[in-house]
């Protein structure tokens, strides 16, 4: 159901609204009312959500302090949305930009070398630039609750009200997927997302930023995966979340499977299709060139303490995780870009019981950093998996049903 397309139906005082009893009065059927404007987000209220579809590979939220919030429509000519990460408490962020077409905000603002050292938010949307203004949306949010960089007014005491959020976001190709090509996110979708998000589960699939991603001609969505690393003893947690809108495929055509398809074994292990599914997977390949304009973005979190380089290195072997669940990738039509996150609940330190850890610090970075790789990708694979039908492409579920059996 679209996020934006029911208004409330009660004005302030408990009435109903007259515009909206005339909307659904038996005389005038069952057409629904309008709301004025593109969107008005205090009059909105959440409709259905898509199928929910769970994850197979854990959720970002799996590490502390991250959670996740989605708003989309997909009514009168729109088809798409805005996720929206939040850490509260604050991480230390990254990134890698390596496609050739990116389009980002307050990328520069996480260098290593720059003064921003903490973030609460990052922003994911569709509509290609015109979509980060949802980012304003978000960092209204962060204000109206005190996150933010803090700034001093000139020749006074510190003001907790002067603060200003940075919010770093990066944004996929789907205009025009739902018919209009003026319907794009704007503020309103960033502070709904912001103001929805919330830990433990996430829905994935065809929502929020990824509710109009194609990938390889199939339908894109929102995926998540997260695994945890014993070091000693520490357990740490990544936690991964992508929006897949590939100019590449996830599947691997000879095989019907994706690329990267996870465990081998197990309870949520992906079975072999049918040679029928297979068949019907390359034709609907074959019949739907993939968009020209594409992207795969994402956030990467960790509960590891890590610097400012450090969280851009994370970032940058994250896109290891694309290249193998993506092929090709990071093509010049491609705007593939990954922010991390570092919420710092566990040191990574040298010394372990006493003694000093063979390769130091170093060694026990390396295995998140090797971690995160796989993470990522698994993330990539959950977007194919959990997408459903929406109106465009059609969606490697239904194509392939026996796979998720």
């Amino acid at each position: 159901m679209d996020d934006f397309a029911e208004p409330a139906h009660r004005c302030g005082h408990g009435t109903v609204d007259k515009r909206v009893r005339r909307s659904i009065s038996p005389q005038h059927g069952a057409r629904r009312y309008r709301p004025p404007g593109p969107l008005d987000v205090t009059r909105a209220r959440p409709g259905r959500k898509n199928a929910r579809v769970d994850s197979r590979y854990g959720s970002i939220t799996d590490v502390a302090g991250v959670r996740v919030g989605h708003a989309h429509r997909r009514r009168g000519g729109w088809r798409t949305g805005t996720t929206v990460v939040v850490v509260p408490g604050g991480a230390v962020p990254g990134v890698s930009v390596r496609g050739g077409g990116p389009g980002t905000r307050e990328t520069d603002a996480l260098r290593p070398e720059t003064l921003v050292q903490t973030i609460h938010a990052v922003c994911l949307s569709g509509g290609s630039a015109y979509g980060l203004a949802a980012a304003d949306g978000v960092a209204r949010w962060l204000e109206a609750r005190g996150l933010g960089v803090p700034v001093s007014p000139p020749g006074g005491d510190a003001d907790p009200a002067w603060i200003v959020p940075v919010v770093p976001a990066a944004v996929i190709f789907d205009l025009g997927r739902g018919g209009d090509f003026t319907r794009r996110p704007t503020a309103e979708f960033g502070e709904l997302a912001a103001r929805r998000a919330k830990g433990g589960r996430v829905d994935v699939g065809s929502v929020g930023a990824g509710i109009g991603a194609v990938a390889g001609g199939l339908q894109g969505g929102v995926g998540t995966a997260s695994t945890s690393i014993a070091l000693d003893d520490v357990t740490l947690t990544i936690g991964s979340l992508a929006v897949v809108n590939a100019a590449g495929s996830v599947v691997d055509l000879e095989t019907g499977l994706p690329f990267e398809p996870g465990s081998r074994r197990g309870p949520g292990r992906l079975r072999a299709p049918t040679a029928g599914e297979r068949r019907a997977l390359v034709a609907a390949s074959e019949a739907l060139r993939p968009p020209p304009l594409n992207t795969t973005i994402g956030v990467i979190a960790t509960s590891a303490a890590l610097t400012k380089a450090e969280a851009c290195k994370l970032a940058d072997i994250a896109h290891d995780g694309i290249a193998r669940a993506v092929r090709p990738s990071h093509t010049q039509f491609d705007g593939d870009t990954v922010f991390s996150l570092a919420t710092g609940q566990h040191e990574l330190t040298d010394v372990v019981s006493g003694f000093r850890r063979a390769g130091g610090r170093e060694a026990a970075l390396h295995q998140v950093l090797a971690a995160a790789a796989t993470c990522f990708a698994l993330a990539c694979t959950d977007a194919l998996l959990a997408a459903t039908l929406v109106g465009g492409p059609p969606a490697y579920r239904d194509l392939c049903p026996s796979v998720l059996r």
